[in-house]
């Protein structure tokens, strides 16, 4: 009876895998889907009341749109607003004048660049506009979007200002900062190798690394030490933004220094000069966000704690031990992204009709993803409400025993190949995760953890990554030629992952 309970527990999710896979069925509409097919199975079979059914729904409803939601938009927006003040042009410029040398520019651009994307606004975007970059440069198409996969992976449980990782650690009620931390000790190993196999991707072999050996070690410690300092004292949401500009630096300052080899040095048109002023512009939103999310932390107590009483309670669920939801309407990040974003855009002289179109368009191009995250979350409170998230985990558990750990991140990784997301991964298993670290006794966080780490796995194979790569490249068609490029990446990474998982657990 437990295998039956197990299998229908189950087939939302399995649906949601045949709809992306098989059907072809776009994110938000395969989702829909799953909602409709949790609701159903919590009234028929798992005997929840139709009242019941609709005000979990409603929780997971309200979950995504404050702050989820809220921050998704305002990153993108910010983003999207930059680029048409023209202050991602200078950006660009800055990274791409630093050096000849391929190697030291793919690092820059793939790993550098391309976790600050990630951090800052993620869904995508960190992996399509360094590999444009790295396009317009004079690198190959396939190259620019293999090394943009392999170095987009490690930073995705903190994209979007930390999202994955916020919206994980509410939903299983686990503290922020401890999570954000145990994940980061638990990818540090793969952040740490990540440079060394994008410098090796970009020479064909170890013999890429003579030379640079030193600014790769120092491109993958600078990106991982702040990230690990930040995300244990001030949390998910800025750990990855830290890192990835404390990299950029070192990167910089050691690779500018750093003779070309003749081998692998790049003809760059020169760029025009860049001065303070034009630099100080560019990078303001970002300041700003910086600023803000830094000092209403909980490293400024006062200043958080003052924040904090604009906050209201509700309880959504109707059933029995609802959650008791906290809306917080000022210090959430959402809010200090849209005030960076304006603050920045009025610097750059952005007018009101610029705010109006660049808002409207995102909203637009972010619609889809906005309906995906209801439906997903709706599903997710649907589930664990109702006992099928119970059911999952205790089959698994009684299948696996002891040895469980090694599975999970597995288990987050085909969260993210099916759905390209890790905040969705998370959603869907974190609560499978949090029921087997009760069952099993073990630490919550190190086996929760371990759905991210599994996440970064499967953001490199997402079909949805590889298309989104394809797309910024004007390579599209050759799907099949970028996967059979980054699937030996991908499969060492969940293999080594999951003896990181087993045996870290004994540690931890």
């Amino acid at each position: 009876m437990s295998f039956l309970y197990f299998i229908l527990g189950l087939c939302p999710i399995l649906w949601l895998i045949f709809a992306l896979t098989v059907l072809g069925w776009p994110t938000y509409k395969a989702a829909f889907g799953s909602l409709i097919i949790s609701a159903l199975l919590s009234i028929a079979i798992w005997q929840q009341s139709f009242l019941n059914t609709i005000s979990a729904c409603g929780e997971g409803f309200l979950m995504a749109l404050w702050p989820i939601i809220v921050v998704i938009i305002a990153a993108v927006f910010t983003y999207n607003l930059s680029l048409r003040t023209r202050g991602m042009e200078i950006i660009k410029q800055m990274i791409t004048s630093v050096s000849s040398d391929k190697r030291i520019l793919v690092l820059l651009v793939a790993w550098c660049f391309g976790g600050f994307m990630e951090g800052m606004a993620g869904f995508g975007t960190a992996i399509a506009i360094p590999a444009s970059m790295l396009v317009a440069l004079g690198f190959e198409p396939l190259f620019s979007c293999l090394v943009c996969l392999i170095a987009n992976g490690v930073p995705t449980p903190f994209g979007s200002i930390g999202i994955p990782t916020v919206t994980l650690a509410n939903l299983v009620g686990l503290e922020n900062a401890q999570l954000a931390f145990t994940q980061t000790l638990q990818l540090a190993p793969f952040m740490l190798l990540c440079p060394f196999l994008i410098v090796m991707a970009t020479g064909k072999g170890v013999k890429a690394l003579k030379g640079v050996t030193a600014v790769t070690l120092v491109s993958g410690l600078s990106f991982l030490i702040p990230q690990m300092i930040v995300a244990k004292f001030v949390g998910a949401e800025l750990c990855v933004v830290v890192g990835s500009v404390c990299s950029l630096l070192c990167t910089i300052l050691f690779g500018s220094k750093v003779k070309p080899n003749p081998e692998y040095e790049m003809k760059l048109e020169a760029a025009e000069k860049i001065t303070v002023k034009k630099a100080f512009t560019a990078w303001s939103p970002f300041i700003f966000i910086f600023i803000f999310l830094l000092s209403t932390s909980k490293l400024v107590a006062p200043v958080n704690t003052f924040l904090s009483q604009f906050a209201s309670t509700a309880t959504i669920y109707t059933g029995e031990n609802p959650s008791t939801m906290t809306f917080t309407w000022i210090n959430t990040p959402g809010v200090w992204i849209f005030l960076s974003a304006i603050l920045g855009g009025l610097i750059q002289k952005a007018t009101f009709r610029d705010f109006k179109v660049v808002f409207i368009a995102t909203i637009k191009q972010m619609s889809q993803t906005i309906i995906t995250m209801l439906c997903v979350l709706g599903c997710a409170k649907i589930m664990g409400y109702a006992g099928m998230i119970a059911s999952i985990a205790s089959f698994a558990i009684a299948v696996t025993g002891s040895f469980y750990p090694f599975f999970a991140p597995w288990i987050g990784c085909l969260g993210t190949f099916v759905t390209g997301s890790g905040t969705s991964s998370g959603v869907l298993f974190g609560a499978v995760q949090e029921s087997a670290a009760q069952s099993l006794h073990a630490n919550p966080y190190w086996i929760v953890a371990l759905n991210s780490l599994g996440v970064a796995a499967g953001k490199m194979l997402s079909p949805q990554s590889i298309a989104i790569a394809l797309s910024s490249v004007d390579g599209q068609g050759q799907d099949s030629k970028l996967l059979s490029k980054i699937l030996p990446y991908g499969v060492a990474f969940i293999i080594a992952m999951s003896f990181v998982a087993y045996f870290g657990q004994k540690f931890f």
